[in-house]
């Protein structure tokens, strides 16, 4: 069992001592009083005061103990200021002047909005107004971003973006997400997916040197905006991107085969890995191939890419690459021949994944749960 005076200081903390508790507003209050009262710091003037003018008591709320809202009613001395010629009262660790909720209680309504999914529940957890909850979340976020507004680039970086709103002139608008891949974490966000205006809204951080790996999908704006700001570092085409260039062709044919709804088996067994498939599965697919010759086709070279990223060793890629953009070559097909063109104009960045072997997944993943947030918050 935990000793009663190490739980009083761990949920009143060294400051405060325990007087007496009573039943209030479905809860409780706890009357407390300072445990040392000493010479104070005025708040105007920044000069020691020793010369007391009286007695004060504040009521505050408390982080919700066991589901029981608390208050807490402190006992405190008034000082008086020879300087300023005003008196003040003492102030309490934990709790900022003028304010009528503790630091506790702030920072863990932070963390319910990010846990609960509304508002609402937010404040019957809490036992306080939807207003106070908006304006706490609002403040403890503007602090979090203090404490990282300084913060240096991280050393591997992704990019990506998704959409955030439609526009007053009917155009989508865009958010750019920058994470930490390195460290799993969200970095930074701009209001665009702009060159430019990137390059305008987070040329102010610092640190750019640092970067070393720069994850994104096959966009030649974000790779502009990765050559501009970091020169040094080496860009990684995301593998999931390069993978799926050939799938909208893969399925365009097929609905020109069989319609949108008929055959759907067969979509799925194209669309899969090729090793994932049973040995009948296999059979059955290769025997419906063969009665479409432009299919067949686009499903080799789309196993044949699959196979390219299973190759370990930056050398025997190489070689893999050259003999697979050389085959495609020969294709009589415009799609072959549109995804060659594709492969060569990002070959230094495709190549680059078998050095490194970073992927955008997470950033990809900080994109779907911004996606996520915004639909719970309906617009």
């Amino acid at each position: 069992m935990v000793p009663e005076n190490k739980l009083l200081r761990y949920v009143l903390g060294k400051d405060l001592v325990l007087l007496q508790t009573s039943s209030w507003k479905h809860g409780y209050i706890w009357e407390c009083k300072k445990a040392q009262s000493g010479p104070e710091v005025c708040p105007r003037c920044a000069g020691l005061c020793t010369r007391k003018a009286g007695k004060a008591k504040s009521l505050v709320r408390d982080e919700p103990v066991y589901g029981n809202p608390i208050w807490i009613r402190i006992l405190k001395h008034r000082y008086y200021c020879p300087r300023c010629r005003k008196p003040f009262t003492e102030s309490v660790p934990g709790i900022f002047p003028r304010r009528r909720t503790t630091q506790r209680l702030r920072k863990a309504i932070l963390k319910d909005c990010h846990d609960v999914t509304d508002l609402k529940r937010v404040s019957r957890r809490n036992f306080c107004s939807r207003a106070l909850v908006g304006k706490i979340f609002y403040e403890q976020m503007e602090i979090k971003l203090r404490e990282r507004r300084n913060a240096p680039w991280p050393r591997v970086l992704g990019i990506d973006e998704h959409r955030f709103k439609r526009g007053e002139n009917g155009f989508a608008e865009f958010v750019t997400m920058f994470t930490d891949v390195g460290r799993r974490r969200a970095f930074e966000m701009g209001h665009s997916k702009s060159t430019a205006s990137l390059i305008e809204q987070v040329s102010h951080i610092h640190g750019r040197d640092r970067v070393e790996v720069i994850t994104m999908d096959l966009a030649r704006g974000y790779r502009s905006l990765a050559e501009q700001l970091f020169p040094q570092a080496r860009i990684v085409a995301d593998k999931f991107h390069v993978l799926r260039l050939i799938t909208p062709a893969l399925i365009r044919e097929r609905k020109n085969i069989h319609g949108h709804r008929q055959d759907l088996g067969v979509r799925r067994r194209l669309l899969m890995n090729r090793e994932k498939l049973a040995y009948y599965e296999r059979s059955d697919l290769d025997r419906y191939l063969s009665q479409h010759p432009k299919l067949n086709e686009l499903y080799r070279y789309k196993e044949r890419l699959s196979q390219f990223y299973r190759i370990k060793g930056f050398e025997r890629a190489k070689v893999a690459f050259e003999k697979l953009t050389n085959d495609m070559k020969g294709s009589e097909y415009e799609e072959i021949k549109r995804l060659r063109r594709t492969l060569i104009t990002w070959q230094k960045e495709v190549l680059e994944y078998f050095r490194s072997r970073f992927t955008n997944a997470f950033t990809e993943a900080m994109n779907s749960i911004a996606k996520l947030v915004q639909r719970r918050g309906c617009g």
